[in-house]
Formats: C-alpha cells, structure tokens, sequence
C-alpha cells in the first residue's frame, strides 16, 4: 500500500460515494419533560462509553487506529486537517477517502465492518497518510505520543495478510474475543466446560496459554469493574476460581474492560435518580451489578424488569447483546441504544401484538412445538436517539436469553428512524431487477418493510418451544404424547439442564435463528388481516406482499457478498440467512424464482431475478411451510446434527447449480453498492438543561460527532484504551 491504493480488491475499500445519513430524532427528543430528557442523555452516556469497548473486542489494533484518529481530528477538524492535505500533495478524492475511512472506524467501532466482517483499509496511500499524520497539529503538540501511535497502527491498518481479511477463529481470520492461538476445537472444549459449571459466556473473552511442555490452561476473563476474583461485599454470585475440566486447567477470571465499565456504571446511577417508576429502577439496579460483578445473573434480573417495564416513554436495553460477530456465536458484543416512542407506528404494532394468539396457530408446527402461553411483549417503534456498538439494526427482539424468553417473555423494538434512512434507495442504483419491479420496490419497499420487521420480530423470534429437562430432571412436554411431526416418533432429543440454544448450535445458532425469523415474516405476510393491520388492503396489500418476497429473493442474491470462498465462510448471519432461502425458493420449483445471468448496457456481467407472484400463495407458501417446519423442529429438540446438515447443504455456494452462485458472486461483487453510514447527535447537560447537538450527513459530520462525543475526557479514554490494548498484545499472536 505504499504505491498505489488501486491495486486493493475493492471489497476492502469503503468508496466515497458511501451515503452517509443522519438519524433525524431532535422532534421527538424534544416531546419529552426535562426529568426524561437527563435520563435519556445518562442513559446515552453510558451507552457511548460501553460502545468503546467494541474496539476491544474487534481487533487488536482498532483501540491505537481510534486513539490515532480522535487526536488528529480534535487538534484539526475536518475542514482544517483537509487544508493540509492539499498543501501536502494529496487530491480532493485522496483527503476524501480518508475522512471515509475514518468514518468507517467510528461507524463500525473498528476497521471491520460490522455488517460482513471484513476488514476496510484506506484508499490514500500510506505513505501519503503517514505525511499528513507527521505533519498534523496532533504531531506538533505531541510529537512522540502521535509517532508512536503510527507505528503502532498503521502496519495493521493497512494489511491484508492471509487470516488478517475478515473476522474469524483460528487461520479462518481474527478476533479479540479470544487469543490469537485458539481454534475451533478450543472453543468448543470451553464452551462443554461453561456448560458444565453454569457459567455465561456471553461478557467474556478467552485466553488460552500453553506451557513449555505443553500443557494448556484456559483464562475465561468475564466482563466486569471489580477485578479481584474472590467474592466482595454486596455481591450474589461469584463462579471465579481454578477449576479442572477434562484434565484441562481453567480459570475464571475477571476485571475485562474495567475502567470502561466504571463511566458506564457512573451514569446509569445517574439515570436511575431520573428513573419514572420501580421496574426502571430495578432494571438499572440489575446493569449496575452485572457491571461491577460480572454477573450475567444480575443482567438477566435487570432484564426482567425491563421487560416488565410496559410502554416507557424513553425505551433503552444496555450489555453484552448480540452474538453475530463471536466466530463461535456464543460471546456477546456490547450494545446499548436510548430511544423515544414513535405513538402512530407503535399502534400498528400493538394490534399486530393483539392478534398474535391467532396468528402463531397459523405456523407450520403442532402447538406441542410452541410455548404453553404467550407472553403478550411491549412491541414499540422507537426513534432512536443513540445506538452505540458497532452497527444500527431495524428492528431487535430481547433479551436473548432463553430461560427469560420462554418464562417471562420480551421485548419487540422496531427504530422506525432507522427503517426511514434504510430504506431510501435511488431507483437507478437498484440492481439484478426488472423495470416494472423497480418501480413496485421503489413504491413499496418501505412499507413491505415494516411488516416483515414486525412479523420476523415478534413471531420469529418469540415463536417457538425449547423442549428440555430442568434441573429436577422434569421435562417441559409429555414424552409419552409429543410426537416429532417430521419423524411420526416419539421425542428423543431435548436440551440438558444447564444447555443453551447458543451454546448447543454454537456457530450456527445466530443465523439459523435469523432464518427462522425471516422465513416466519415471508409466511404470514400473506395473511390478510396482518397487512389490514398495517393499513393495506386490496391490490395494495397484493403489492406489499409482493414486494416484501422479491426483497427477500433479491437479498439472498446479494447476501453473496458476504461469502467468502477462499475460507469457504459467511460472514453475516442475516445475509446468510437470506441467501438458504433463496435457495429453499428456487429448489421449489414450478418457475416460482428464477435467477438468469445477463450483460448489463454496460457491457459488463448482470443478473436479473425473476418472481411469479401468482405462484407465492401455492408453491412459496408450501416450500416455506416445509422449511419451517423443519426449522423448529430441530430447534425445538436440540437436534444438532440434523439442523447443521439442513442448514449446510442450503449454505453451499458453487458453481455446480444453474444459477452458478460463485459466478452469481463475482457480478454481485462488480455491481455492489456500499452499505449506509448514521450520524447521531450528542446531549449535553448545561445549567440542569439537556441539550442536543446535530451534525451534517456526511463523512465529515460523522468524524465532528466523534470528536465532540468525549469533549472533557477523550484524552482519559484513549490512554485507558491503548493501555488495555497493550496488556493484551501478546495474546494476540499466536504460541
């Protein structure tokens, strides 16, 4: 990279035509009373400084690449620093492509990106960079600190060495949810002994150290503010200690992540003073312990407060989420997003809750294969005022843990600020479709949108029975009675006492459950009353319904941009998830879909796929019925073997189709548009008054945010980062 940046494969570049758009929440930021605002912006607080903890968890060297940026851009702004960049030598385009570069890091908390896992590297040479970073304002004021920083980063920031590519375990690719020197294997093999010991892992990471002669210990290091490992005041649970597992050493720490934890911690006992009622209290109380402790117990009695917490005015959910990014699928990245009702679409979605008694008969499993009762859950729009990880999804459906799932209920949340952005495509730069469906797509998208959020949210994922054994040894179904409706026998799998949907289905579990989700949305999308609930009746339900199908069969063709076949690896689990279905539509047959290499006007490879939609009612409906059913049922008795081999055989890109997939990819890859970028504003408290600063949708505007985001303590944070950074390096490299 020292030459000409024209020689990296573009799939590692982020260009400067990336739509950068801000997330418009000031209205309904300011329908709130001043005791809301303070816990809205607390909350915020403790969210950005959680999020930083991502870079952490991404890759060893985001910490340095973050604190690198956020010196230069707060001793020179955008403009400035872009001023010297011309006076330096480099173009209009090569500044550009910095400052979207610098976005990237700060949009994904990281330079991998947060929706497909693989790295992004400049588009300015380096040599060039390295000029503009020597020459800074940071570099006057602290020349040995920024010197040092450079040569820190910027060999990693640049290279694209074999396993350095993409997120992943092992020669597979990176990751800083554990040491550079476990596989596979070592995962499994702790995952079997957290198991065992009923210990989460969903906030932490693993270390694994081998001796001289060989021998091997585990450090199992839980996310928390108290570092030493024996029990303190005020404390209930306490798993730390030595243990031996299958004649393996393990050990049960804590302290990851501390100092960060402590400002989170600070300012949720800031917002619990502003706190409206006792489940606020009680869930922010449960926060506050799963932070100082480690506890994921404590975690999932805040959530159960959360959950019992009905129609907040301001809605939030903070901790160790989603476990997509984990190559394991088990360990949680920190997530933590603040958010104000939207009343007119959260209407929608509580009559959509109203029906949904009615509805869940209406999916292809025996009621023996769906929960005793359902828990009617909070199901809310939500503008979102800030989200801090390392990306904004459209609509979530926690908490994810099962136990609280199947006992107590969840939450539904659609970010109907996010869906608005999302969804607002230029017909031009829509690809692989025909005209007359561009012009449907362009019409409909939106509102095909919502509905398919909402049905994969609340009947996707809160549909569904985990048989198992508690315990007690008492099983949660009649064995004698429930019968497998693929087999015709009687039950002869179920989840252990201590067993986990993430921890049995491990690499698989996030994106199989997406599928499950999003093949429940395409179902019963075909309901009428479920789209007269959402306004749509006549030939524009029939449009809805259409077009919510052809996204679906559109976004498995594009979902190959995310396989990777050199590791022969998805990288993202929804696109994945999207892509066995298109494969689960097409091996229906009947001329239902079809997917036809062409040559655009260009004169370059195209697709276009093709829909009949007389035929979804029949033969679309009858396929997803036969998936689905298959789906939960393997779920639903841990049947590990059989849901990995179905899910497999659907995961396959080769050439050996008509439709060519690896082929299919290489078009994809030529005519793939760049995912969006969100600016989110910042609150600040000022004489007891809240007030909230916007910042413009571009490249730059995303950086200002940043800079402005850690005003008084930036400076603190970066030194707090780099040194947990480096107490870490050598774990990085393989032993």
């Amino acid at each position: 990279m020292s030459g000409t940046a024209a020689t990296v494969d573009p799939q590692f570049i982020l260009p400067n035509r990336v739509s950068v758009v801000p997330l418009e929440c000031r209205a309904a930021f300011e329908l709130l009373s001043a005791r809301e605002r303070q816990y809205a912006h607390y909350l915020s607080r403790a969210a950005w400084y959680g999020g930083l903890v991502v870079l952490l968890q991404t890759s060893p060297e985001s910490p340095a690449l973050y604190a690198l940026l956020q010196r230069l851009f707060r001793a020179q702004g955008p403009a400035e620093l872009g001023e010297l960049a011309t006076r330096l030598g480099l173009s209009a385009d090569e500044y550009q492509s910095f400052l979207v570069y610098a976005a990237g890091v700060y949009d994904n908390m990281g330079n991998y990106k947060s929706f497909g896992d693989t790295k992004f590297v400049p588009a300015v040479t380096k040599d060039k960079l390295e000029k503009l970073v020597l020459a800074s304002a940071a570099c006057e004021k602290n020349a040995e600190e920024m010197k040092a920083l450079w040569q820190e980063c910027s060999g990693p920031m640049y290279s694209l060495a074999p396993g350095e590519c993409q997120l992943g375990l092992g020669t597979k690719g990176i990751s800083s949810y554990f040491s550079g020197n476990c596989t596979m294997a070592d995962a499994e093999l702790v995952q079997k002994f957290l198991d065992e010991k009923g210990i989460s892992a969903y906030n932490t990471r693993l270390f694994k150290t081998v001796a001289s002669d060989g021998g091997v210990e585990y450090e199992v290091r839980q996310a928390s503010i108290v570092k030493q490992d024996k029990p303190v005041e005020g404390e209930k649970e306490n798993k730390c200690g030595q243990y031996e597992f299958e004649g393996t050493v393990f050990k049960v720490t804590r302290g990851d992540y501390s100092p960060l934890l402590t400002k989170v911690v600070e300012n949720l006992q800031k917002a619990k003073e502003c706190a409206a009622n006792e489940h606020e209290v009680g869930m922010l109380a449960g926060y506050i312990d799963s932070f100082t402790y480690g506890s994921i117990d404590a975690h999932k009695r805040g959530s159960s407060h959360w959950i019992k917490d009905k129609g907040p005015i301001v809605e939030s959910y903070i901790g160790f989420i989603e476990s997509y990014r984990d190559p394991f699928g088990s360990r949680g990245e920190f997530e933590g997003f603040v958010a104000m009702v939207n009343k007119d679409m959260s209407a929608k979605y509580s009559r959509l809750v109203a029906s949904a008694e009615e509805l869940l008969p209406q999916l292809p499993w025996p009621a023996s294969f769906e929960k005793d009762r359902f828990l009617k859950p909070d199901f809310t729009s939500l503008e979102v005022l800030t989200f801090a990880g390392s990306g904004i999804p459209a609509g979530i459906n926690i908490p994810n843990y099962d136990d609280i799932r199947q006992s107590e209920g969840f939450k539904n949340v659609s970010l109907g600020n996010v869906l608005s952005a999302s969804y607002q495509e230029e017909r031009e730069k829509l690809t692989f479709m025909t005209e007359s469906d561009k012009d449907l797509y362009v019409q409909w998208k939106g509102p095909s949108f919502e509905v398919q959020v909402g049905l994969h949210e609340l009947l996707g994922h809160g549909s569904g029975k985990l048989l198992a054994k508690d315990e007690k040894g008492v099983l949660n179904f009649d064995v004698d009675k429930v019968v497998n409706p693929i087999t015709g026998e009687k039950i002869k799998s179920w989840y252990k006492s201590k067993e986990t949907w993430d921890g049995k289905f491990s690499s698989i579990a996030s994106t199989y459950e997406e599928c499950r989700a999003e093949s429940v949305g395409l179902y019963l999308s075909l309901d009428l009353g479920v789209l007269r609930i959402f306004g749509h009746e006549g030939n524009a339900a029939q449009d809805v319904t259409y077009v919510n199908w052809l996204s679906m069969v559109r976004a498995g063709v594009l979902a190959l941009e995310f396989y990777t076949p050199e590791t022969d690896t998805w990288r993202q689990a929804h696109m994945q998830a999207r892509f066995v279905i298109l494969r689960v539509l097409l091996q229906a047959g009947g001329g239902l879909v079809s997917v036809e290499h062409t040559v655009g006007a260009d004169g370059r490879p195209d697709a276009r796929i093709s829909l009949d939609r007389a035929k979804i009612p029949t033969v679309g409906r009858a396929a997803i019925q036969d998936f689905l059913l298959k789906l939960q049922v393997y779920k639903s008795t841990a049947d590990v073997d059989a849901g990995r081999a179905l899910y497999a055989a659907l995961s396959a890109v080769n050439d050996d189709t008509e439709q060519r997939f690896l082929a299919l990819r290489d078009t994809v890859m030529l005519r793939k548009e760049p995912r969006k970028m969100f600016v989110q504003v910042n609150t600040a408290l000022k004489d007891e008054e809240v007030v909230v600063t916007e910042y413009e949708g571009s490249a730059a505007g995303l950086v200002h945010s940043f800079t402005e985001r850690f005003a008084k303590d930036g400076e603190q944070l970066e030194a707090v980062l780099l040194e947990l950074s480096r107490q870490d390096q050598h774990h990085w490299k393989q032993q």
